[in-house]
């Protein structure tokens, strides 16, 4: 299967390409990676471990022109909301003669605790709409039937990322001591205060416990982009406090699977590195001491019996998520690509209908329009003044700095491909 993943940020690569590979090991993937402020770096790149065929830096015309999208078999977009309604316009207009097309599938990368409506309407017109869990797909179907969207498009998966690795409660800790891992997040919480608040709280954990390690595990490098802005780096919060750091305090950057495979408590706010522990049957505090707030995230996991707080975690709370609530959130699922493989046959063995977003330039002319100028469309989809002349440039200027940052990572894999779209 040839297919190819449109990523606006190294989380939605992580989702795409996991996905891609989960669902047809062997596939030929390529991946296109969306030019803007959070397009991933080779470090970033590097750290998912999913070295894709080629690999390019696009816009959103650049992309939907693509020549080698002809012969898709299926296209995975890993973008927000808003860029991803505005490729699907690019797409529909780009294949409305096409006598074939290939499979448009998106989804979201973690769990979906705010704007529902808005970012589920914004993906309707893909032929695939994945749910994670059964309590999304009952949520996306109750916005879509009275809306007179077909339901048959949301098909029932899981996070890719949710690997097979139970944890073992009963493990010795003779190569290293109990782990307490603290997943951040670049904007959760937002403010300086807040996370001056965490990092010291951390701290104080680890000195409370000495015989613990406490680790707080980083998402990017400060400078680096993610999915959501990051204006208080922990690390550089942490060189601003006068007092020295615990020797069993690390900051810890890399791959969430492999820190969780030392890990014997996670503790976050809202992380979804959470439904990655509690996959694994692993203990899991779900942080309250800023208050459960959907501005937090973390009111989605009320029910899980997971919330609790630093106090408590200092007393020795683990808990344990409770099983009715992590099978309805697709949490441990057995077999989390079949509904999916099944579905994705069926769409083979029939003629594709045009691509058709929920909103159009007439049903919804000013926010169509701004949404698609906004990301170098016109408003039939079509490329805006130059959006496709002007990128020559900057992409084999990036392409050189990648390359070489590609190779510093020693990315050998994926610096030749990044070569072959650079013209370096």
């Amino acid at each position: 299967m040839r297919i190819h993943v449109l990523a606006d940020s190294d989380t939605r690569w992580k989702w795409g390409a996991g996905l891609a590979v989960g669902l047809a090991p062997g596939s030929e993937v390529h991946a296109h990676m969306l030019r803007g402020r959070s397009t991933p770096t080779a470090r970033q790149l590097a750290e998912v471990g999913i070295s894709p065929a080629s690999l390019s830096e696009v816009t959103l015309a650049g992309f939907a022109a693509a020549p080698e999208l002809d012969e898709a078999d299926l296209i995975i977009l890993g973008t927000v909301g808003g860029a991803t309604h505005a490729a699907l316009h690019a797409l529909a207009r780009r294949f409305r003669t096409a006598r074939r097309r290939p499979i448009l599938m998106t989804g979201y990368v973690g769990v979906v605790y705010e704007k529902m409506a808005d970012g589920l309407l914004l993906r309707a017109g893909a032929d695939i709409i994945l749910a994670n869990s059964p309590f999304d797909r009952r949520r996306f179907g109750d916005i879509f039937e009275p809306l007179g969207i077909p339901t048959s498009c949301i098909v029932q998966t899981a996070l890719p990322f949710l690997d097979q690795r139970p944890y073992d409660a009963n493990r010795t800790h003779a190569q290293h001591p109990y782990t307490v891992c603290f997943a951040v997040q670049p904007s959760v919480p937002a403010d300086r205060n807040g996370r001056l608040y965490m990092l010291r709280r951390a701290i104080s954990h680890a000195r409370l416990r000495p015989g613990r390690d406490v680790l707080v595990k980083l998402r990017s490098k400060p400078g680096e982009a993610t999915t959501h802005v990051e204006a208080h780096h922990y690390q550089a919060l942490a060189e601003q406090l006068e007092e020295p750091l615990p020797p069993n305090l690390h900051f810890v950057y890399g791959n969430m699977s492999e820190t969780l495979d030392r890990t014997d408590l996670l503790v976050t706010v809202s992380s979804t590195a959470a439904l990655e522990s509690m996959h694994r049957g692993m203990p899991t505090a779900i942080l309250s001491d800023l208050g459960v707030r959907e501005v937090h995230g973390n009111h989605y996991f009320a029910a899980s019996g997971c919330v609790t707080d630093w106090t408590a975690i200092d007393e020795g709370a683990a808990p344990l998520a409770h099983e009715s609530w992590t099978t309805d959130q697709g949490i441990r699922s057995v077999d989390p690509y079949g509904e999916l493989r099944t579905r994705i046959d069926e769409l083979w063995g029939i003629p594709l209908p045009p691509i058709t977003p929920y909103y159009t330039a007439e049903s919804a002319p000013e926010y169509v329009g701004t949404l698609l100028r906004r990301r170098g469309l016109d408003p039939d989809g079509s490329p805006g003044a130059g959006a496709l002349t002007r990128t020559a440039g900057p992409m084999r200027r990036t392409s050189r700095r990648v390359l070489k940052v590609a190779y510093r990572f020693g990315v050998q894999r994926v610096a030749p491909k990044i070569q072959q779209w650079g013209g370096v």
